[in-house]
């Protein structure tokens, strides 16, 4: 290809490329909530056909709006502290990466803890009764009468586990696709989509598997009443009794959204990087 391998990416490159990456998978991620949050065992076509015929195909796209703005902090802020801090440090080995990428992850994870809580409440909407739904009209009148109805502090009702996933999330998808692209160019492939997309599957797969259990904690924390939940440790106890197969709820459509949301994350990034990242002083 002709544009040039020595560029790197900006550090706001990770939020756009994210949100393009969003548009296409949302409704994956709606589906995920939903499995997450209920109590019954419907399959994800069972929810998805049951959502549909109930509220229309665009019900599907509830909850965009705050899906947006979480990648435009809890997305940027990650792949943006890691992007700088790879400028900063030697990333060459994985420990580094692992390390570089849990901080980044756990600080991405609080910056977007708002935005996270009513991504889940906008999208847990859709299967509610009419009198039981919350009807935020999108996502900055979520902030305002969250802010109003339960306190500022309220918007950051389980930010300590979103940071915790935040941080899990991108050592599975940073690290390991660093790490593996590393490898595959090391075994002699070129750098080109075929290797992007290939370390981007072992990525998504990664951090599928790492994140589940955190990932069903967070959502319940967040799409919680007020009252619902004594503390965390309630929460976890009161998911448990439901089975040990209650922490990987929605681990199929999680795996269905993040396989291509990763793999289209990193395209996307990738080809922001090469056509329009910068070249370093010391490789001009």
């Amino acid at each position: 290809m002709s544009y040039d391998q020595r560029r790197i990416s900006r550090w706001y490159f990770g939020g756009v490329a994210s949100s393009m990456a969003a548009m296409v998978t949302h409704p994956l991620d709606l589906m995920k909530v939903l499995i997450q949050t209920q109590t019954e065992k419907l399959s994800l076509p069972q929810v998805t056909k049951k959502i549909v015929k109930e509220q229309g195909v665009l019900a599907l796209y509830n909850g965009i709006s705050a899906s947006l703005l979480r990648q435009y902090t809890y997305t940027l802020a990650r792949f943006g502290f890691y992007t700088v801090g790879a400028t900063l440090i030697d990333t060459s080995s994985m420990k580094t990466k692992v390390m570089l990428a849990g901080v980044s992850g756990g600080v991405g994870g609080f910056v977007g803890a708002p935005a996270d809580m009513l991504n889940v409440r906008l999208q847990n909407d859709v299967k509610l009764p009419p009198e039981n739904r919350r009807n935020y009209k999108h996502v900055f009148d979520g902030l305002v009468r969250v802010t109003r109805e339960e306190g500022f502090i309220s918007l950051f009702n389980g930010a300590t586990i979103a940071a915790v996933r935040g941080s899990v999330m991108t050592i599975g998808q940073i690290a390991f696709y660093e790490q593996a692209k590393d490898i595959f160019i090391d075994w002699g492939m070129s750098k080109t989509m075929p290797t992007y997309i290939l370390a981007s599957i072992i990525s998504a797969v990664t951090a599928t598997v790492l994140t589940q259990p955190i990932d069903v904690v967070k959502t319940r924390r967040m799409n919680a009443r007020p009252g619902e939940y004594s503390s965390m440790p309630d929460l976890v106890l009161k998911t448990a009794k439901e089975g040990p197969l209650a922490f990987f709820k929605g681990s199929v459509p999680s795996l269905a959204r993040l396989g291509p949301h990763t793999v289209l994350l990193f395209i996307s990034l990738e080809y922001l990087r090469t056509h329009f990242g910068y070249i370093p002083e010391d490789k001009k």
